[in-house]
């Protein structure tokens, strides 16, 4: 029993290590001074560190988050000395405020080099918002889908510029499609769980930045989209709290990967934004757009993002739903 335990103390062990020694890492020490970057979700996890590392290169970041984001602000000035920080406090599950900040930022900001699409949640539930849209997707999904049509001008003004959708390998076990893009109440209760409306939604996140990738082709704008790895951060966290545990087995096992295999195994939230630092400014990419990247790498996508037919019908039905105007379409 002894050796047992130790074998699989030193298996764990050796998992840990091999996922450390595996892990992507930026770097590059590319200037960012004269840049801007907008980061949406900037304030906590996965956003609050690449805020950080872009600050410490240089760069003017806006961080938009819906919670106040002043004393993430202070902390980075703080670490880096870059005053040039901007807070905007929006939504991403109101139409409404996404059209506000797009507007402000285009009123606001002369130039827009780097836009990151991080901003995402888990575990929301099946409700709809003012929008008539799912919440979970309309936070994951449409409110990015609709803010970086909003930007594209600034964008292209500012060319060469890039655009940046955090997704998750969790697309690859999506159950998209065209009728429950967008989840009724009812449809949500009745088919499908809160994973697979997650992974619907990063599936999403990748048929988005392709089709910006493909439309703005030419114009010295590229788009990618990454999977930061499993990373422990709020989103985690918020997702495990709203279990509910029918009995002892089902508390135990969810404890488990929880506060155990997750979280011992997982990135921290400084490890997970290599990947997307790495797609901000690194200079191998400059010309890169379409491509999906895990640890700093190109990687294979979801066979349903090379299905383009059934791409181009999710992006027109995402128009629709966000009430794009014709003079908004690409």
């Amino acid at each position: 029993m002894f050796v047992f335990v130790v074998l699989i103390l030193l298996a764990v062990i050796i998992v840990k290590v091999a996922c450390k020694l595996t892990a992507g890492r930026c770097k590059s020490n590319v200037c960012l001074v004269g840049k801007t970057a907008l980061i949406t979700g900037g304030n906590s996890g996965i956003g609050y560190q690449t805020a950080l590392a872009l600050a410490g290169r240089g760069c003017r970041v806006i961080i938009a988050d819906k919670d106040n984001c002043d004393e993430s602000k202070e902390n980075i000035i703080k670490a880096t000395g870059n005053s040039n920080l901007v807070v905007k406090t929006f939504d991403l599950a109101s139409l409404d405020s996404v059209r506000e900040l797009a507007k402000d930022i285009n009123a606001t900001e002369e130039r827009l080099d780097i836009l990151i699409n991080n901003a995402g949640t888990s575990g929301l539930g099946h409700n709809i918002t003012k929008d008539g849209l799912h919440l979970g997707m309309q936070v994951n999904h449409f409110g990015g889908f609709l803010l970086t049509h909003l930007l594209v001008d600034l964008l292209k003004k500012s060319a060469p510029s890039r655009i940046i959708f955090v997704s998750s390998i969790g697309a690859f076990i999506h159950k998209l499609t065209l009728k429950n893009l967008n989840l009724s109440e009812e449809q949500s209760k009745e088919s499908m769980s809160q994973l697979s409306i997650y992974a619907n939604s990063k599936l999403c996140n990748i048929l988005t930045s392709d089709g910006f990738a493909e439309k703005l082709k030419g114009t010295g704008v590229t788009s990618n989209s990454l999977h930061p790895g499993v990373v422990y951060t709020p989103i985690y966290r918020k997702h495990f709290s709203g279990v509910e545990f029918n009995d002892i087995l089902n508390f135990l096992c969810y404890g488990v990967v929880k506060y155990g295999a997750l979280k011992f195994f997982a990135k921290d939230a400084e490890e997970g934004a290599q990947t997307t630092i790495y797609l901000a400014l690194s200079k191998t990419i400059k010309d890169v757009t379409g491509k999906y990247f895990i640890d700093c790498k190109p990687f294979m996508k979801p066979p349903a993002a090379y299905n383009k037919p059934f791409a181009e019908k999710i992006w027109k039905a995402s128009e629709d739903y966000v009430k794009l105007a014709t003079k908004e379409k690409l």
